[in-house]
């Protein structure tokens, strides 16, 4: 789910009750402010928004929003929910000129905020006022395209500024409808204060907006991406999979994930696999899970690339096989529908099928749970499906002959022994989380620590950092993102001259990251944990210094670059580059790859550090790198996370740096808060054995006799 479809959650659950007392308060007033003259007002802003269209792969509309003029030159900001990713992306003026936008200036998903350039000039920006200084209660109006009624206008107030995920969101009695997004909110002298963003869930007069304020930031430090590449984030490899029937397939990180309405009958859509399937027998299966249960979407086979095929899914809590023979609904038959114990609502479920040459086997996560002689079908293509307004992720899609088929397994009669036996699970399933994220941490501090072991030119520092993502996010594919790592190695090897110095390496590489695909440094929301979790980064193109250097640092290995290495500049981690015969580079790979020399370096941290030494320039090794990225999210916890997740990185990092004093005494001190005394004195034993200087051991030793 995008970050702002988890915000529009959050902020219905969050205020359900708080924020409709508040909305029913303000439309009961009886003194609304008002705008002197919201026509002339309107008359002249409305020159400056815009209507703001996206289609999808077969060239129909796919979403309309808003937007506004911020800079002559043909820059229009807008949410970036409304643009949406690997899109193409249309803008219409008010006099009817339509453009075809040329490059992504500038986005970021988190905080669902975009700016596209067109091939326009001399247009009318309009001017952005202060947010922070919005006062509650002042009037404003909304200008925008509500279910597509373009440039419409609407009066409110300001209710309130409200914190979401450390975000700050203007919260205004405005109606807000489909369109709406992304156009401006004006103040009473006509001045931008916010971007529309999302409608309340429990009134029609209440909505919110970004404030503009997070735009200028976004304006100082823009990170362009070109149409043409925009327009392959996220594309299928067309060497393995075939969208049929319309709605939107994409692929991030392993993971495939469709929306939209397909254009077949019922909203179907199939995204059909490319690859041989062997002869019956075999076996094809996928994980599936659903934004929405009412829902359908998983499993197609035995398809003749067009409306003929079987289908193998759940939908409205039911699985269901049909075999497809036409398009349209008279020509579908329901072969089996039931329900299953076996079946997850809201999580993932694995589900495969068996085709033989008389008969169709389907499991639900391991479980046979459905047997069919049809055998109309037979000796087509395989792949997935989704039907209605679906919104669906798969993972782990396979085709092969050799997996085991399981044995359905028979439920006890007895009805109460079931019941109990269930209580029983209940009572227990709060422990047995609680152990399993023991073990996955223990497990995979164990498969980080193995990493790091060894020669550092065979320690992979990508595979690392990976497993400390994957240490707070047990579904971090792996292999997925190192597959997507090779996959930009290959891009780039392939612009790359055959006898290409180290130099232009660097400069392509350079260019790839930052122009090319949009990488950045996070402006305006550095403390967030994604920042540190590589996968992240790579899936928003937006991280600290630190992660980003791990990415140029690994892919400058994949292209053969050997004299690129990690340098540990306090507070602004960088790369270090030394071409044969030259001097040295320090790469700013939080600022687009500027390049930089030594002192413009120290003088960029002067403010932050007091004084830096040579150490701080010498090569970072691999152990080093990832300890840091621990102690960043070591610091995000401990700013506001659990004491349970402050342990979870101070184990690895103690496990990592044992002599490290300050390291132990700290996880000593998070023990006794938690009460764990026993732990606690393992850590102040240590100390006290092995005496590290600055400690008061007389004060440790009391410490100890009192656990």
């Amino acid at each position: 789910m995008r970050a702002a479809e988890q915000l529009f959650v959050k902020v219905a659950v969050l205020l359900l009750s708080a924020f409709l007392r508040a909305a029913t308060a303000a439309e009961k007033q009886s003194s609304v402010p008002e705008i002197p003259d919201v026509v002339a007002l309107t008359e002249a802003a409305r020159k400056s928004v815009v209507v703001i269209t996206h289609y999808g792969r077969d060239g129909k509309q796919d979403g309309v929003g808003a937007g506004f003029v911020v800079a002559r030159d043909g820059l229009i900001a807008t949410c970036f929910h409304v643009i949406d990713e690997a899109r193409p992306i249309t803008v219409e003026l008010t006099d009817g000129r339509r453009f075809d936008a040329m490059e992504v200036y500038a986005s970021d998903r988190k905080l669902d905020l975009a700016v596209v350039r067109i091939a326009a000039t001399n247009l009318t920006p309009l001017k952005l006022g202060d947010s922070d200084a919005l006062k509650q209660g002042a009037p404003v109006i909304a200008i925008g395209n509500p279910v597509g009624l373009e440039h419409s206008v609407v009066q409110g107030i300001v209710s309130a500024k409200r914190q979401f995920d450390g975000a700050e969101m203007i919260q205004v009695a405005i109606p807000i409808e489909s369109g709406n997004s992304g156009g401006p909110l004006l103040d009473a002298r006509g001045r931008v204060q916010g971007l529309l963003n999302m409608k309340s869930a429990m009134t029609a007069n209440l909505g919110f907006a970004v404030p503009v304020n997070t735009l200028k930031t976004l304006l100082d430090r823009p990170n362009p991406v070109p149409m043409q590449r925009w327009l392959t984030l996220g594309a299928l490899n067309p060497k393995e999979w075939s969208p049929r029937m319309g709605a939107r397939w994409s692929r991030k990180a392993g993971r495939i994930r469709v929306e939209g309405l397909g254009s077949g009958f019922g909203g179907r859509s199939l995204c059909l696999w490319q690859k041989e399937v062997p002869p019956p027998p075999y076996e094809i299966s996928v994980t599936v899970k659903l934004d929405d249960e009412s829902g359908a979407a998983g499993l197609a086979f035995e398809s003749d690339g067009d409306d003929r095929h079987y289908g193998f899914y759940p939908t409205a809590g039911q699985m269901r096989l049909t075999r497809f023979d036409g398009p349209n609904v008279f020509s579908w038959t329901i072969l089996k529908e039931f329900k299953t114990q076996h079946y997850k609502p809201g999580d993932w479920n694995t589900i495969k099928v068996r085709v033989e040459t008389n008969r169709i086997l389907g499991f639900v996560n391991g479980e046979r749970v459905m047997e069919s002689s049809d055998d109309v079908l037979r000796a087509g293509k395989v792949g997935l499906a989704k039907f209605r307004d679906t919104k669906a992720q798969f993972k782990d899609f396979y085709v092969g002959t050799n997996a085991t088929v399981g044995i359905a397994q028979t439920s006890p009669d007895d009805r109460n022994e079931l019941l109990a036996r269930a209580a029983q699970l209940e009572n227990e399933a709060m422990e047995l989380r609680r152990a399993a994220s023991a073990a996955h941490a223990h497990a995979t501090q164990s498969a980080l620590i193995k990493a790091l072991q060894g020669q550092e030119e065979k320690v992979d520092l990508f595979h690392a950092a990976l497993l400390v993502a994957k240490l707070d996010n047990p579904e971090v594919d792996v292999a997925a993102y190192r597959a997507e790592l090779r996959r930009m190695a290959d891009e780039l090897n392939a612009t790359m001259a055959n006898a290409a110095s180290d130099t232009a390496k660097v400069a392509t590489l350079t260019k790839f990251l930052f122009t090319d695909n949009g990488f950045h440094g996070s402006r305006t929301d550095y403390y967030n944990r994604a920042n540190s979790y590589i996968n992240e980064v790579m899936d928003d193109r937006e991280g600290l210094p630190l992660t980003l250097a791990v990415l140029y640092l690994e892919l400058a290995r994949q292209i053969g670059l050997t004299n690129v290495v990690g340098v540990p500049v306090p507070t602004h981690f960088m790369v270090g580059f030394r071409p044969a015969g030259g001097r040295e580079q320090l790469i700013d790979v939080f600022n687009g790859g500027k390049l930089l020399t030594r002192s413009e370096a120290v003088e960029m941290v002067a403010e932050s550090v007091d004084a830096i030494g040579e150490g701080a320039f010498q090569p970072a090794k691999k152990r080093e790198i990832i300890t840091r990225m621990l102690r960043n999210l070591l610091g995000v916890a401990q700013r506001g996370g659990t004491a349970s997740e402050t342990l979870r990185y101070l184990d690895v990092i103690v496990a990592l740096n044992p002599d490290s004093a300050p390291d132990r005494l700290n996880r000593a001190r998070v023990q006794m808060q938690r009460g764990d005394g026993a732990a606690a004195k393992v850590d102040l034993q240590w100390l006290i054995e092995h005496e590290p200087p600055g400690v008061d051991l007389e004060r440790l030793g009391e410490l100890y006799r009192s656990l």
